[in-house]
C-alpha cells in the first residue's frame, strides 16, 4: 500500500468488515432464501450494468459472469456499454441481456450530452431500480444521469489500485462517488483505499470479491491435458510454471522471463507458459529470444475461460506492478495450485503468504526466481500450498458465497431507499 493510504484517516466500519463475501449478517441465516429476500412489488429487480467495454479485461469478464449468475427469476439485467462491439458482446446476446450502445470518446462535449440523455431515457423508460457502474468512467458518467433521473439505487465500483490512467479522472471520480449509494470494492485493500484515499465513508462501501464456478475446481481429463500440452507445444515431462494475464507492461512479465533464464541450468526440464495477448507480446518475444529461451517460453495466446488452465500447470505465477484482485489467482487457487505473486494491492487479500502461496516484492526477478525455485525443490511444500489454496478458495471465493453478498446488498439498498 503506497504512502498516501497510511495517513491518519478515517477507518472502515463494522459495517464495512460485514460486507464481504464470507461474512453474512448475524441475523441472516445461511439457508435463508435468496428470493425471499428481494423486493417483489414491481415483480424482477431491474439492474442496469454500466461498463466501458466489450474486452476481455478483469473488469468485464466479472461483470458478465455476474450477469450470467443472477438469478433470472429476480433480477432483470441489462448492460450499458460505453463501446459498440467487442468479444463478450455476443456472450450476452446469446444470454437475451439486452446491450444498450452508447460509444463515447470522451466523458465531455456534444456528444457526451447526447449520449447520457439517452441514457436518462432509457433508465425512465425501463424504470431500471438499480444502475450499477463497474468502472472508473461509468463511475462518472453512468452514475451522474442516473442521479437525475432518480434511480432508487445507484452503485460506482473501485476495481483498482492504482492504475487510474490520468489525474483528472481520479479526481473527478472521486467526486463521483458522491452521488451513489454505495461504492463496491473488489478486495478488502481497495475497501481501505476507499476510506483513507478517497475518503468515501466506511458504512457506504462493500467488498464483493471476484468469484470462481465450480467448474474451476474440476481437474482436467488426462486425455484433454495431453491435447493442450501438444497445442501448447510443450514437451510430456515438462515442469510447467503458467501465467495468466494480458501482455501488458504492468503484469511485468519480463521480470518472470529473467527468472526463468536463471533457473533454466538448474532445471532443464522447467517450462513457460504465457497465456494472453497484449501491446507487450513483441516486446517480450524479443527478450525470450535474447535470452536464448524461445524453447522454453511457450506463447499460448487468448484462450477461453472454461477450461480453468491453471490445470495445465505446477505452479502459477503473477508478478504484477498493481492489482486490485486478480481473477486469475483466484483460478489458480481453484486448481489446486500454489502461487507464487508479487505483494501489491489485494493480491494479499488472495494469498495468505507461507500457507497458499508464496508472495515477493515487485520488479525483483531474483526473488521471484527464489520463490519458484523453494515449490520446486520440495514437492511436498508445492503439494501442500495448492491444497490450502484450493480449500480458501472454496470457502471464501466460491460463487455460491459470494452472489449471495451481492444480492443481500442489492436488498439492503432497495429497502433502505424504500424506507
Amino acid at each position: 500500500m503506497d504512502s498516501a493510504t497510511t495517513r491518519s484517516q478515517p477507518q472502515p466500519s463494522a459495517e464495512l468488515l460485514r460486507r464481504t463475501t464470507n461474512s453474512p449478517a448475524p441475523e441472516e441465516s445461511k439457508d435463508e432464501s435468496r428470493r425471499a429476500r428481494l423486493p417483489r412489488t414491481r415483480g424482477r429487480v431491474r439492474v442496469a450494468f454500466c461498463i466501458d467495454n466489450m474486452g476481455v479485461g478483469g473488469t468485464e469478464l466479472n461483470a458478465l459472469r455476474t450477469a450470467e449468475r443472477l438469478d433470472p427469476a429476480v433480477f432483470d439485467v441489462s448492460v450499458v456499454c460505453l463501446q459498440e462491439q467487442g468479444p463478450l458482446l455476443t456472450r450476452y446476446q446469446k444470454l437475451g441481456i439486452p446491450v444498450l450502445s452508447l460509444p463515447l470518446g470522451r466523458l465531455h462535449g456534444i456528444t457526451a450530452l447526447r449520449q447520457g440523455a439517452r441514457l436518462a431515457r432509457y433508465l425512465s423508460r425501463q424504470r431500471v431500480d438499480i444502475v450499477h457502474s463497474h468502472d472508473v468512467y461509468n463511475n462518472i458518467f453512468a452514475t451522474a444521469w442516473a442521479r437525475m433521473v432518480r434511480t432508487p439505487v445507484v452503485i460506482a465500483s473501485r476495481r483498482w489500485w492504482d492504475d487510474v490512467p490520468r489525474t483528472a479522472l481520479r479526481v473527478v471520480n472521486r467526486y463521483a462517488y458522491r452521488f451513489s449509494d454505495c461504492v463496491i470494492a473488489n478486495s478488502r485493500t481497495v475497501a481501505d483505499l476507499l476510506v483513507t484515499e478517497d475518503r468515501v465513508h466506511g458504512d457506504r462501501v462493500a467488498v464483493i470479491s471476484n468469484f470462481v464456478d465450480e467448474s474451476a475446481f474440476a481437474p482436467l481429463a488426462p486425455a484433454e491435458h495431453g491435447r493442450l500440452m501438444a497445442e501448447l507445444g510443450v514437451p510430456p515431462g515438462s515442469v510447467v510454471i503458467g501465467c495468466i494475464a494480458g501482455l501488458r507492461p504492468v503484469k511485468d512479465h519480463a521480470s518472470l522471463i529473467t527468472a526463468m533464464a536463471k533457473l533454466r541450468s538448474r532445471w532443464p526440464s522447467l517450462r513457460l507458459v504465457l497465456v494472453g495477448d497484449g501491446e507487450a507480446r513483441q516486446s517480450l518475444a524479443a527478450l525470450v529470444r535474447q535470452l536464448g529461451l524461445t524453447d522454453v517460453v511457450h506463447f499460448a495466446g487468448l484462450r477461453p475461460n472454461e477450461p480453468n488452465l491453471h490445470h495445465l500447470f505446477d505452479i502459477s505465477v503473477l508478478c504484477s506492478l498493481s492489482e486490485a484482485f486478480p481473477n486469475s489467482i483466484v483460478e489458480a487457487m481453484a486448481a489446486g495450485k500454489p502461487v507464487v505473486a508479487t505483494r501489491v494491492g489485494g493480491v494479499v487479500d488472495a494469498v495468505v503468504d507461507g500457507e497458499t502461496g508464496l508472495l515477493v516484492s515487485p520488479r525483483s526477478p531474483g526473488p521471484l526466481g527464489d520463490a519458484i525455485e523453494q515449490l520446486l525443490i520440495d514437492p511436498g511444500l508445492r503439494r501442500g500450498l495448492g491444497e490450502a489454496a484450493a480449500r480458501r478458495a472454496r470457502t471464501q471465493f466460491h460463487a455460491s458465497h459470494v452472489l449471495p453478498s451481492l444480492e443481500s446488498l442489492y436488498d439492503r439498498l432497495l429497502a433502505s431507499r424504500a424506507r
